[in-house]
This record gives C-alpha cells, structure tokens and sequence, in this order.
C-alpha cells in the first residue's frame, strides 16, 4: 500500500515537472518574441529618426541616405526575424 502512493505520487510530480517545464519555455519563448519585436522597432525608429535628420541637413544626399536607411532597416528586420525563430525553437529544445 505504502509503495504504490509512493510511486503514484512519483508518476504525479514527474507529470508536475513536465507541465512546469513546458508552461517556463513558452514564457520564455514569449519573452524572446517580445524583445526581438521591441527591439527591432526601436532600432528602426532611430534609423528613420536619424535619416530624415540628416536630409533636412542636406537635402541633396536624401537619395543616398534613403538607400543606406532601407539598407539598415532591412538588416535589422533580419535580425529581428532570426530572433523570433530562435526563440520559437528554444520552446521545442
């Protein structure tokens, strides 16, 4: 009798274990989302904040710095992008 409510409650907090475990690395994965996608828009923000600075300092390079800003801005989504996929891996490690 002893045994088997010590085993059962074994199988019960290994079940615990597993639930807790699973329910920390969606959290996790959650946190990871979130600061890849706040991250990313601040990055892009000052990018924008800064390009459009410099054109009305001087307006005749905005084509130049309008390439190097969408040049930025797409590294950064890039990123931001291998962020989110890491994170979403991190959750079925």
């Amino acid at each position: 009798m002893l045994h088997a409510t010590l085993t059962a409650l074994q199988e019960t907090a290994a079940t615990n274990a597993d639930v807790a475990k699973n329910s920390l690395s969606l959290l996790g994965a959650g946190i990871g989302f979130g600061l890849a996608v706040i991250g990313a828009g601040l990055g892009i923000g000052l990018i924008g904040s800064g390009s459009t600075q410099a054109i009305a300092r001087q307006p005749e390079a905005a084509g130049t710095i309008s390439t190097n800003a969408i040049i930025l801005a797409a590294l950064i989504e890039g990123v931001a992008l291998f962020a989110l996929v890491i994170a979403v891996l991190y959750k079925f490690i």
